[in-house]
This record gives structure tokens, C-alpha cells and sequence, in this order.
């Protein structure tokens, strides 16, 4: 019986893929870098560090520590500049958290700054109902490595365990993921995983290996969690 989720940010809880791939269009071009559409598909489950250096490299250049975080920190600010106070949830998914939250302990697992999660959670309101939120800086790789979400698990497990609660088994903790590499880090992790089709196809995600995919989180229920997993 599940009693913990474990949600991905980006393309789960906040529909900001194509804002966030067209400021990095943006940024990267004055570089002299360009970003496709596929480019941007192919660092699904990146870090922003990675994701710029593997930019750089796939166009045979070369970016010093300094610059990365300059680019870094110029696509943070202009976020925030275009999205202001419109936050994009993808549909359902705040009532769902408010649901959950009722029956399960749940973290956000994601190679987004923590920083940045916390400041959507906290201006939508969602903050109280995470316990956990592991972000890019808490790990020393992305995905597809298992690291995060073996992180993400452990904190939230530590968590119950401190509100009197015994420990989890691995198949009582379901990961929410709307990408391949999501998908197979929580499965390398021993984590189930529902995929969420918002930015890759629902056969993607089976053959990732999620064990349900959803077209988004709008008709599910804490109930919905329990009788499917």
C-alpha cells in the first residue's frame, strides 16, 4: 500500500518545459549556441549545469564554471519576468496535492534549484502539504541515475519515521514522472512509478517501465493511488 509520493517538478507539478526551453533558446543563441526543439527533448532529466555544458558541447564549444552559472542565473530571472504571478499548473494537479496530502506523506524529487521550487510552492500555496523537497544541488548527478530519488525516499521515509510512523518498504513509496529518464531513475531506485503524459507519450513511459501512466492527474484520488498500485 503506497504511503508516500514522491513528485517530479518541471512537467509534473508546473507546465513550464516550453517557457523554460525557449528562454534557454534565447540566452544560448547570444552564445553563439543554438538549442533545438530536439536538443531540448534529448536533456530531459538534465540538471541546469549539465544541461548547459552538454548545449555547449553538442556544438563542439567549451563554457567555463562562471559563465554556466551567469546563464544559469540570467534564465532564473528572466522565469520569473515572463511567468510573474501566472503560475502554469498543468490542470488538476493542485487539487490533487491537496488530496494526497491527507493521505500520504509527499517530496518533490527534481534537478530543479531548490530555491525555485520552494518559491512556486510557497506563492501557490502548496508548500505545507510537501515534507521533503530534494533539488539539484542535493545530488551529485541527474537522471536517469537512481541517486535522487534513492535521496528522496530516504528523507521522506526519515520523515514519517519522526511523526511515530514504522519504516517503508521501497513498493510503498510511488514516484509521479513525466519523462523516460524520470521514469527509469525511480525504477532503478526500486520505486513504482505512474507516468504523467505532459511531455512524452503514455508507451514512452511503459516502456520506461511505469508501471500506470495517466493523461494528467485530474480524476485521480488518494483511492485511485491505492487501487492501481
Amino acid at each position: 500500500m503506497i504511503k508516500a509520493i514522491l513528485f517530479d517538478f518541471n512537467g509534473v507539478i508546473i507546465d513550464d518545459e516550453p517557457i523554460q526551453m525557449r528562454i534557454y533558446q534565447e540566452l544560448l543563441s547570444a552564445e553563439g549556441v543554438e538549442v533545438t526543439e530536439e536538443d531540448y527533448a534529448a536533456s530531459h532529466g538534465m540538471n541546469d549545469v549539465a544541461f548547459v555544458n552538454a548545449a555547449h558541447e553538442r556544438r563542439g564549444k567549451r563554457v567555463d564554471p562562471a559563465k554556466v552559472t551567469e546563464i544559469i542565473d540570467a534564465k532564473f530571472g528572466k522565469w520569473r519576468e515572463i511567468v510573474g504571478d501566472d503560475l502554469p499548473f498543468f490542470p488538476g494537479v493542485k487539487s490533487f496535492i491537496e488530496k494526497a496530502s491527507h493521505d500520504f506523506a509527499l517530496g518533490v524529487v527534481s534537478m530543479e534549484r531548490t530555491s525555485q521550487i520552494e518559491y512556486v510552492l510557497e506563492k501557490a500555496g502548496l508548500a505545507p502539504h510537501f515534507a521533503v523537497i530534494v533539488g539539484a544541488e542535493e545530488v551529485s548527478t541527474h537522471k536517469p541515475n537512481p541517486e535522487c530519488y534513492r535521496t528522496g525516499f530516504n528523507q521522506i521515509d526519515l520523515y514519517r519515521i519522526s511523526k511515530g510512523h514504522l519504516p517503508m518498504t521501497h513498493d510503498e513509496c510511488l514516484v509521479i514522472e513525466d519523462t523516460v529518464p524520470g521514469v527509469k531513475a525511480a525504477i532503478a531506485a526500486d520505486l513504482p512509478a505512474l507516468g504523467v503524459a505532459n511531455t512524452v507519450s503514455a508507451d514512452k513511459l511503459r516502456a520506461a517501465g511505469a508501471g500506470a501512466v495517466a493523461k494528467d492527474l485530474s480524476d485521480w484520488m488518494p483511492e485511485t493511488v491505492r487501487r492501481v498500485f
